[in-house]
C-alpha cells in the first residue's frame, strides 16, 4: 500500500483502516518499512530543529557579538579598534571549535570538544597581526575575550535549551 495513503487513512478513517490492515495477507514484518520511513521523521526533525534551527542559526549572532567584544576591549588592551579585523578574528578563531564539532557524532567521543579551545591559540596569535595589540598583551587579551565567548556560548545554551535542547 502507498505509504502516505495509509499514513492519510489511519489519521482520518481508522475503523476503515484498521479492517483493511487486519485483512492483509503479509507478515507483520511487511510493515517495517512504514515504521523506519516514519520513525525517522522525529529524529531527523529533532537534528534540523536542535543542530540547524537552534545552533546553526545563533552562529553568525555569535561571531558577530564576539566581534563587537573584541573591538570594544581593544583600547583596554592598547590595541586599535577595527571592527573588520576583529571580525575576522572572530570567524577564523572558530575553526577549532567548528572541527572538534565532529567529535558530537559520537557521543562517547564528545569530551574531545575541549580540543576547540585551540581557537584561543588562534585568537591571540592573531591580535598582534590584526588588532595591532603588544605581544606583551595579546594572552590576556586573548583569554579575556575567550572568557566572553564562553559566557555567550552558555547563555545561548540557556536560551535554546528549552526550546531545542533533548529530554532525555
Amino acid at each position: 500500500m502507498d505509504l502516505l495513503l495509509r499514513i492519510k487513512t489511519i489519521l482520518l478513517a481508522p475503523h476503515r483502516e484498521w479492517r483493511a490492515i487486519a485483512q492483509e495477507k503479509r507478515e507483520a514484518s511487511a510493515a517495517l518499512p512504514y515504521v523506519a520511513i516514519l520513525a525517522l521523521l522525529p529524529a531527523l526533525c529533532h537534528y534540523i530543529g536542535a543542530s540547524l534551527v537552534g545552533g546553526y542559526a545563533a552562529i553568525p549572532w555569535s561571531l558577530y557579538i564576539v566581534a563587537l567584544v573584541i573591538n570594544a576591549l581593544a583600547p583596554t588592551f592598547g590595541a586599535q579598534r577595527d571592527f573588520a579585523a576583529a571580525l575576522k578574528l572572530a570567524v577564523y578563531s572558530y575553526t577549532p571549535v567548528w572541527l572538534a564539532g565532529a567529535f558530537l557524532i559520537v557521543p562517547g567521543l564528545s569530551f574531545l570538544v575541549i580540543l576547540g579551545l585551540y581557537g584561543v591559540y588562534l585568537l591571540r596569535s592573531g591580535l598582534p597581526i590584526l588588532m595591532r595589540v603588544a605581544e606583551a598583551q595579546a594572552w590576556r587579551y586573548a583569554v579575556v575575550v575567550g572568557a566572553c565567548a564562553l559566557v555567550l556560548a552558555i547563555g545561548l545554551g540557556a536560551v535554546e535549551a528549552p526550546f531545542f535542547g533533548t529530554t532525555g
